[in-house]
């Protein structure tokens, strides 16, 4: 399909990318939200909390139930900076990583400004959104990454020690470019990573979960989308934990009965490239997905960022459909995340018709301005 070239879309086919965009979106925040709760409780904590059979449920967090974590908040500053790139593209000033960077700069905002500022135009609608200017525990790589106007890159990245997830968890929308070739998708995730995760696992963790995305989002299964994913880190430097780990979690699978201990040894120490195997096999081995996001929050590693990237997977295979109504209901900025997955399917489906001089929305250039 390719989207970003104008191609034309069947309706089948534009409903199917639209759940599965949603489902991506929608997934991730939601695993994000179950996970809020337990982040970082060792798995006797959480059991002592919540019975032995773990965290089951949405539980408060940041002082209500299915509050998302500044995780989500990124991710859909992701949608938002790729929006805005595809934009830009018509005026000929198209470099998706400054788009991003400046996306990310706007998140960075609302982690310091008491509420939006409507005077500024160029901001386009989404940091105009209220219920987003609340600090939810940020990692400070990522306050020091976006905090000034200077871009990260991978021969000069910020954070040059970092090896988190948080650049992976804020990558799903990148593999949501379903008209872009894996190797450019990935070659996006990896240099954005970069603008605040410059060790190379941090960096390529990301890369390697856009490319699954990626692929989910083309009809690929799972299995065969981590797969692809390893064939492309094969070729970059550094790739080896990464990749190790994503085979340690497709050999997991065959192991038995799933359970926390197994997802516990595999995210590890919550390295970027432990997180997202542990987070690749609850999504393999899941028998759906309100099991397979409880087999992701449910250790003592970071629970949050575990629970996005299984559930950004499993959103993106099964699509919105397949996601608990209930843990939906109480999401934190539900209507603002389908609203921007439904802006995001649009722009790729519809593209150039929506901005292009001769047909250019008024409406639309102002949701996401060709400004900075």
């Amino acid at each position: 399909m390719g989207a970003t070239g104008g191609a034309v879309w069947g309706r089948t086919e534009q409903q199917d990318f639209r759940s599965r965009v949603r489902g991506t979106l929608l997934g991730a925040a939601v695993g994000d939200a179950l996970g809020a709760a337990v982040d970082r409780l060792g798995l006797e904590e959480i059991r002592r909390a919540h019975g032995p059979e773990g965290l089951v449920d949405l539980a408060p967090a940041h002082g209500r139930r299915g509050a998302v974590t500044h995780l989500t908040q990124l991710t859909l500053f992701s949608v938002d900076g790729l929006i805005r790139a595809q934009v830009r593209r018509d005026t000929g000033a198209w470099h998706p990583p400054t788009d991003l960077h400046r996306a990310y700069r706007r998140w960075a905002a609302t982690q310091r400004d008491w509420g939006p500022d409507l005077r500024r135009k160029d901001d386009g609608w989404l940091a105009h959104e209220e219920w987003l200017y609340v600090r939810r525990d940020p990692a400070r790589s990522l306050l020091l990454g976006f905090g000034d106007d200077t871009m990260g890159t991978l021969d000069a990245p910020k954070g040059p020690g970092e090896d988190g997830p948080e650049a992976a968890a804020r990558s799903a929308p990148f593999g949501l470019l379903v008209g872009w070739e894996p190797q450019l998708v990935a070659q996006l995730a990896v240099e954005c990573a970069a603008q605040t995760h410059g060790h190379p696992c941090g960096h390529l963790a990301a890369g390697a979960y856009a490319v699954t995305v990626h692929a989910l989002a083309r009809g690929d299964s799972l299995d065969g989308a981590v797969r692809r994913a390893l064939g492309l880190l094969s070729a970059r430097p550094g790739h080896e934990p990464v990749s190790e780990a994503l085979w340690h979690a497709l050999d997991a699978v065959r192991q038995g009965a799933p359970g926390p201990e197994r997802v516990a040894e595999l995210a590890g120490a919550g390295t970027a490239q432990a997180v997202l195997a542990a987070a690749v096999y609850c999504a393999l081995v899941a028998e759906d997905v309100r099991h397979g996001l409880r087999l992701a929050v449910n250790h003592g590693a970071p629970s949050a960022a575990t629970g996005a990237l299984a559930g950004g997977l499993l959103g993106a295979l099964h699509g919105e459909t397949a996601l608990p109504p209930a843990w939906l209901a109480e999401l934190e900025g539900r209507p603002t995340i389908l609203e921007l997955a439904d802006d995001f399917a649009m722009e790729m489906t519809q593209g150039p018709a929506l901005h292009t001089p001769a047909s250019a929305s008024p409406g639309w250039l102002a949701r996401y301005p060709r400004g900075v």
